[in-house]
C-alpha cells in the first residue's frame, strides 16, 4: 500500500530496472494477454507469449515502444496497490470521466505525452479518491 505523498515513485523506480520481458509480464499478470496486446499495438497474443521469454522482446525493441509500456505498467501497479486485477482491467478498458470519457488503454496505446501524462494522474486520482 503506497505511503508517501508520491506512491508511484518506488513503483516507477522498480519499473525503470525491469528488461523488456520483465515489463510484458508484469503487464499480463495485471491486465492479461489482450489488454498488453492492445496497448502495444499488435493484434496476436502469441507475439505477447513470445516476449515473455528473455531475450525475445529484444528483436521487437525497434518496433515496441516500451517507454509506453513502462508507464501502462506504472499505472497498472499503482492501481494495483488498491484494487482487484479484474477492477484494474475494468479501468484500463472503460470511459474514464477524468479523461474526458476517454479510455486510458487507447490514450496509452497512441502514446501522445500530455495523454499519459493525464492517465497516470488520473491513476493517481483514483487511488487516492477511489
Amino acid at each position: 500500500m503506497p505511503t508517501s505523498a508520491r506512491p508511484d515513485l518506488a513503483i516507477y523506480e522498480e519499473i525503470l530496472r525491469m528488461e523488456p520481458h520483465e515489463i510484458v509480464g508484469g503487464l499480463v499478470g495485471i491486465l492479461g494477454k489482450k489488454i498488453t496486446a492492445y496497448l502495444a499495438g499488435v493484434k496476436d497474443t502469441r507475439t505477447v507469449d513470445a516476449w515473455l521469454e528473455p531475450g525475445r522482446t529484444e528483436d521487437e525493441s525497434r518496433r515496441l515502444d516500451f517507454a509506453r509500456l513502462r508507464i501502462a505498467l506504472r499505472v497498472a501497479k499503482l492501481l494495483a496497490t488498491q484494487e482487484s486485477d479484474g477492477v484494474v482491467q475494468a479501468w484500463f478498458g472503460g470511459l474514464n470521466p477524468q479523461l474526458s470519457d476517454r479510455n486510458p488503454s487507447r490514450l496509452l496505446r497512441d502514446g501522445k505525452a500530455a495523454d499519459q501524462e493525464a492517465v497516470l494522474n488520473a491513476a493517481r486520482a483514483f487511488v487516492v479518491g477511489g
